[in-house]
């Protein structure tokens, strides 16, 4: 007659001083080292469990090795599912109780999507037509209106200027333009003040604007005399800068004005930086008080205040 061995703990012949648990039927994944708690009903006595042929053995039949690989398959998964269980609670509640960090940031201004409060709201950006910005010198300019800011010139400089172009008079091939602002970095020079950079320069801005053009045309038939009208030291930026003015005579057209204006950057190794100004004189041409309008207005980038927020500058 058989008799079917009762749950509990006995010794895994597949596993050397190992228990494994039988839950009454067939072995289940769980084990425990032999020196554990002892077995909840005591060595079975002779005759429980399966008859077996040859030698009679004392407990359930010992799991094979195909039933071993089996059951450590069973107890990884076991575990694998505890975990997947309980990431799916940590998940849970992490989406309706937020610890203190998750709800002071969603709470934070930084997290929000209106920043109508901030400093900077509304401040024109690089794509604002009313703002010309130089990055690579760390300064943002006024665009007057009725300018307009090129995509590409011939120099690779910070450029804006009217938007209306003439044929100019010494050279009917090549357009000409009524103003012109551009800025740049002072390079190729010793020259450690704004105002030793300004006075090194002026020469060279009024050649280039009403002499001859950077491939060597006579634009306007070369200068034939100029004027100083203002050399003097000036605020850009709420840094110390220095401006120079000329007035030009040209052998074709009215002439003009250029002006140099120097100015340490804000940004890098403060290099000294040069904006160009030139504006035809005559009718057409823009009033020589913009001039002063536009240097009013250079900012550094990022300042809240870049080119006059909210008001326009007249040619």
């Amino acid at each position: 007659m058989t008799h079917a061995t009762p749950p509990g703990w006995y010794p895994d012949a597949s596993l050397p001083a190992t228990e494994r648990w039988w839950d009454g039927t067939a072995w289940t994944a769980t084990t425990r080292p032999a020196a554990g708690a002892p077995p909840q009903f005591g060595p079975p006595s002779q005759g429980f469990g399966p008859q077996q042929s040859g030698p009679q053995q004392f407990g359930p039949p010992a799991p094979r090795r195909g039933h071993k690989r089996i059951a450590v398959l069973a107890a990884v998964g076991v575990v694998l599912a505890g975990a997947v269980a309980a990431g799916v609670v940590v998940a849970g509640r992490g989406d309706d109780h937020k610890g203190p960090e998750t709800a002071r940031s969603s709470s934070s201004p930084a997290a929000t999507t209106d920043h109508k409060d901030s400093p900077t709201a509304g401040a024109p950006t690089a794509d604002s037509p009313s703002l010309l910005v130089d990055q690579l010198d760390g300064i943002t300019l006024p665009v007057p209106d009725g300018w307009e800011k090129p995509s590409s010139t011939v120099e690779d400089v910070t450029t804006m200027r009217t938007e209306h172009s003439y044929d100019c008079p010494g050279d009917t091939g090549t357009f000409c333009w009524h103003g012109r602002v551009t800025s740049r970095t002072a390079t190729q020079t010793d020259l450690t003040t704004a105002e030793a950079v300004a006075k090194a320069d002026i020469d060279d801005a009024a050649k280039s604007s009403y002499d001859r053009d950077i491939v060597g045309d006579l634009i306007y038939n070369g200068i034939t005399s100029h004027t100083q009208l203002e050399s003097k030291s000036v605020s850009v930026a709420g840094r110390t800068g220095y401006l120079i003015r000329w007035r030009v005579r040209t052998g074709a057209g009215p002439g003009g004005y250029v002006q140099t204006l120097a100015v340490p950057s804000s940004v890098g190794s403060e290099a000294i930086v040069v904006v160009r100004f030139a504006f035809d004189a005559g009718p057409d041409g823009p009033p020589t008080s913009l001039m002063d309008t536009i240097t009013r207005g250079i900012r550094p980038i990022g300042d809240a205040t870049s080119g006059g927020v909210g008001s326009s500058i007249g040619p």
